[in-house]
């Protein structure tokens, strides 16, 4: 029961990884950015495997690739690819403190850099700023803040006394 009325948690996440994925920076911010549909998708394979998995990720993937106008396929492909490492481990990062799952986290979201890097190369398109390499770190840090905010939206928790 409790579960159909929080139903509307995982979609509003997506949507507003999207917004804040779409949101304009400056040039100069623009590869500090975090990818926030990767975090999101990270907390629902992590909390949710029973109901999302890969196809939840190709499926936000294409979205983001459509939304975002880059190459379409790139971002389900690097979301899919963290969503497979993701459930190999789930059993294990689960019980993990919050800081050992912000390492585990930044780490998948380096491999995700590197696969970018791989994908850009092999497609001979220009190479990103050097600066995108700090984005892994940004997302790290968000982790916790990010997990404990769904977790409380996702179970209600702001409405305990």
């Amino acid at each position: 029961m409790s579960r159909n009325r929080h139903a509307w948690v995982m979609p509003v996440s997506v949507l507003l990884a999207l917004v804040f994925g779409l949101l304009p920076l400056t040039q100069a911010l623009q590869p500090y950015r975090p990818y926030w549909l990767a975090l999101v998708v990270a907390y629902w394979v992590i909390e949710d495997p029973d109901h999302r998995g890969l196809g939840f990720a190709f499926v936000v993937g294409l979205v983001g690739d459509l939304s975002f106008g880059g190459l379409l396929g790139e971002q389900a492909l690097r979301l899919v690819v963290m969503a497979y490492i993701l459930q190999r481990f789930r059993a294990r990062l689960r019980f993990f403190p919050m800081s050992q799952q912000a390492l585990a986290i930044g780490g998948l979201l380096l491999n995700d850099r590197i696969l970018v890097a791989v994908l850009h190369g092999a497609l001979q398109l220009p190479p990103a700023p050097r600066a995108i390499w700090f984005a892994p770190l940004i997302g790290m840090l968000l982790w916790a803040p990010l997990n404990l905010l769904l977790n409380a939206a996702r179970q209600g928790g702001w409405r305990r006394r």
